[in-house]
């Protein structure tokens, strides 16, 4: 029997587009750890799946990119954040829109992926599906950021449209078949 090619795991991250180019190092940082919380996942043997969602969840708890903690504030001052995840081999996907008091909204799209009675949720609905699942709520107001305080400001005087989403995709090491109940392929985003 001939042996399957090995693969290496592949996680490739990005923070969004926007930055100000001056603060690139503290970005690549940023997204340098979150492709090392989904590289572990997928170093443990863990899903496409798992490792998208970590990645994202990394993203989301870093103030500096527009997911999570550190999203942009809507017209009124508050966030709405939304996220979905996709995976690849069933073509499943789950997504959530303008939530509010959830710090990681992309473990809400996850949720919403393994219901399979939902590929979308919006608002007050995918709140209350996120409490349905456990999913952890939050105060709001500990997901604004100075930073996004002061652009909120400054986008009162002068509209500016807003371009950024995180994401980050996912392709773990070949496994016989054997071993591979779980995803090959998966993506995952947050804006």
């Amino acid at each position: 029997m001939k042996a399957l090619p090995t693969r290496v795991p592949i996680i490739i991250v990005h923070g969004g587009a926007g930055a100000d180019p001056s603060q690139a190092p503290d970005f690549r940082e940023g997204v340098r750890a979150a492709a090392l919380a989904g590289w572990r996942v997928l170093a443990g043997g863990g899903s496409a799946l798992d490792a998208v969602e970590s990645a994202v969840r990394a993203l989301e708890d870093d103030p500096r990119f527009n997911a999570g903690r550190g999203s942009v504030l809507t017209r009124d001052g508050t966030i709405e954040m939304d996220a979905s995840i996709m995976e690849g081999d069933r073509l499943q996907c789950g997504a959530v829109a303008a939530l509010a008091g959830v710090a990681n909204p992309i473990s809400a799209a996850r949720k919403v992926l393994e219901s399979r009675r939902h590929v979308l949720l919006v608002g007050g609905g995918a709140l209350e599906f996120a409490r349905s699942v456990g999913i952890p709520e939050c105060d709001p107001a500990s997901l604004v950021t100075d930073r996004q305080r002061k652009r909120h400001a400054e986008r009162a005087r002068k509209p500016v449209r807003s371009r950024s989403t995180v994401a980050a995709r996912s392709l773990p090491p070949r496994r016989p078949a054997a071993r591979r109940a779980s995803s090959r392929v998966a993506s995952a985003t947050a804006h």
